[in-house]
């Protein structure tokens, strides 16, 4: 019976903690170019801006994504 709890409450509170994340922190820092804004060219000489983030060094979390669709169609779901 414990590891029946404990296998519903593992998901149900990490999924909480997700959330939680994304709507204290709902920006994480671009995978492409590391935060740095900028992405050395192949040759070596130089570097662009980033277009993945265009050029901020941050990205909007997958569930905050979420988050802002749910709003969204709540919103106009209701007017």
């Amino acid at each position: 019976m414990l590891a029946a709890s404990a296998a519903i409450l593992t998901p149900i509170v990490l999924t909480l903690r997700y959330l939680t994340l994304c709507y204290v922190k709902p920006f994480r820092t671009c995978r492409k170019c590391d935060g740095k804004r900028r992405i050395p060219n192949r040759i070596g000489k130089g570097s662009h801006d980033c277009r993945r983030c265009d050029a901020t060094g941050l990205r909007l979390r997958w569930g905050r994504h979420v988050l802002n669709y749910a709003r969204r169609l709540h919103r106009d779901g209701t007017r």
